[in-house]
């Protein structure tokens, strides 16, 4: 049985991806409420950069806890990791 994997950014995360959900919607509102375009294109931007930072956090997260605790995978892992960024 797996035990659950958390870091202390993680509710930090969680509240940014929440906030992103949230302006997810309303971009889904605004596009089915027929808004001008660069509005829309404006919040998606703000959506996009809240998940991408959610992102980023994670993985910069997971690097300084999860691969200095060694293991074999520790440079395969890095290279995988650094494609998502």
């Amino acid at each position: 049985m797996t035990h659950p994997h958390r870091h202390g950014t993680h509710p930090g995360i969680v509240k940014r991806l929440k906030r992103a959900e949230g302006h997810l919607r309303h971009v889904i509102a605004m596009i089915e409420e027929g808004r001008p375009c660069p509005d829309i294109a404006v919040q998606l931007q703000a959506v996009e950069k809240a998940v991408t930072a959610a992102k980023r956090t994670l993985i910069h997260d997971h690097i300084d806890h999860c691969l200095d605790a060694g293991g074999g995978s520790a440079p395969a892992e890095m290279k995988a990791l650094a494609r998502l960024l």
